[in-house]
């Protein structure tokens, strides 16, 4: 079956076609190691992990390259590590803000069910790729050196006769535009309001490296040759899918496309643009100053990673998402079901209505439509029923562990303790089998005040059964 994927650059829904089957490559902008990931954060890593999956499934897993970058040189980063360790030579400060940074960042998404990337770059090992782009920049006419800083010139770009797109074709904005909707940085050594700097100089006790085009003070990259630089050392000077929030289409993923476009004289960067919609939490904008801001950390805390999983991949990728409390206790609920019903079998091939879903721009919420048509299908059906349920909750993330851990980081991430919640259990049994239903009410009622919510029923043997789950 075809995959189709929405392309930004073209606004259209296109066959993906990759340049080299035998090696798809995909770049995803990662994170800027400062401080936990929040919510939000997690729609790309998701998104493109469902992406990764898909490809590995259709093309072989040695066949697939994934590329998502760490950002460890920022403002945000030497502020953190400023405010944090004051006391140490601010470089050394720098490295164990974003070596812990990127630990943590790396646990909360191992926790989401994520692969890791193929490749994970740091930005600061790659200087000497982003001085040659700025090289042949600068050489082509298509950047200049002012005041220590090295600065790209969009309206050269548009300038030149040749194969290279319009800046701002990716945006779908014009130059004018642009700079009225920009908050432009208005400098003396820039020519014109939409240029952007490659490379500045750094301040004092900032990290810093020789700088390129002749300059003689060291200096330190802008943002955005940084991926130009990653997803070429990896990936290539073109390459298929290049991947990230709906917010980075203008300026970074515009700017990304003219620094490369213009170094290697190449039509496009990247033959799919893939962005993700924004989130929203209780149907507002997520920001500190709301007190609605929240972290993977803090939301593992309290459920299981696979609950904020499925409760991502229920709305589509390019449209918004509205995350709610009831969306998580809808998630945990089915979650708890599909562990039930295949938790412990061995997967089998997925459902190809699932890969036919998924294909089609990656449409999970038409995939979790049907998956909840196969849980049916599964629970009365044969063994080779519930093994397609189980491969098809695999090949999206799901089921990772077995249905005793995953009873297990329920009751941790609730704080309920499994061998009181059972010993109790155990006294109702045997006040209701003396019939003394006053105090089996009452160890109900206990439990229910501790959040566990208990459902009587019959083993295959016919004699009374008792299992419980934890309330939402």
């Amino acid at each position: 079956m075809e995959l189709r994927l929405y392309d930004t650059s073209s606004r259209e829904k296109r066959s993906f076609v990759p340049l080299d089957p035998n090696n798809v490559r995909m770049y995803v902008c990662g994170p800027t190691v400062y401080d936990f990931a929040h919510i939000g954060n997690a729609r790309p890593v998701i998104v493109f992990d469902v992406l990764f999956r898909l490809l590995r499934h259709r093309y072989g897993a040695d066949h697939v390259t994934y590329v998502r970058n760490i950002t460890d040189v920022d403002d945000k980063i030497n502020d953190r590590a400023a405010r944090d360790y004051p006391g140490l030579p601010l470089n050394e400060a720098i490295r164990k803000v974003t070596e812990l940074t990127e630990q943590q960042f790396h646990d909360d998404v191992d926790a989401l069910g994520c692969l890791r990337p193929t490749i994970e770059p740091r930005a600061t090992e790659h200087i000497a790729e982003m001085r040659a782009i700025i090289e042949k920049l600068v050489a082509g006419g298509f950047a200049y050196v002012e005041q220590d800083h090295v600065l790209f010139s969009p309206g050269a770009m548009n300038a030149a006769n040749s194969v290279l797109p319009r800046y701002g074709a990716l945006a779908n904005r014009s130059l004018d535009e642009m700079i009225a909707g920009a908050r432009v940085d208005v400098a003396p050594y820039k020519r014109d309001a939409t240029d952007f700097v490659l490379w500045k100089p750094s301040k004092p006790g900032e990290p810093s490296w020789p700088s390129p085009a002749g300059i003689a003070v060291e200096g330190r990259p802008g943002w955005h040759i940084e991926c130009s630089a990653m997803s070429w050392k990896h990936l290539g000077e073109t390459f298929d899918i290049h991947g990230g929030g709906i917010d980075l289409v203008f300026p970074h993923h515009e700017n990304e496309v003219a620094q490369s476009c213009c170094a290697f004289h190449t039509a496009r960067m990247a033959n799919v643009w893939m962005h993700n919609g924004f989130l929203q939490v209780e149907g507002e904008k997520m920001s500190k100053s709301l007190g609605n801001f929240v972290t993977i950390r803090e939301l593992l805390a309290d459920w299981p990673g696979e609950v904020l999983r499925l409760n991502m991949l229920k709305t589509h990728y390019r449209s918004p998402i509205d995350w709610t409390l009831k969306g998580l206790e809808e998630s945990a609920k089915a979650l708890d079901d599909w562990y039930r019903i295949a938790g412990d079998v061995p997967g089998g091939r997925p459902a190809d209505a699932v890969i036919e879903a998924l294909c089609d721009d990656l449409n999970t919420p038409q995939t979790i439509a049907l998956l909840h048509g196969l849980r049916g299908q599964a629970a009365v059906g044969h063994e080779d029923d519930r093994a397609t349920f189980a491969g098809s909750l695999r090949l999206l993330g799901f089921l990772s562990e077995s249905v005793a851990q995953w009873d297990a980081r329920k009751q941790q991430a609730s704080g309920i303790d499994a061998a009181q919640v059972d010993g109790l259990i155990a006294a109702r049994t045997a006040a209701r089998a003396r019939k003394d239903f006053k105090e089996s009410d009452r160890i109900r009622d206990e439990l229910a005040a501790m959040g566990v919510v208990l459902k009587d029923g019959k083993g295959p043997d016919g004699k009374p059964v008792t299992t419980w789950e934890i309330a939402r």
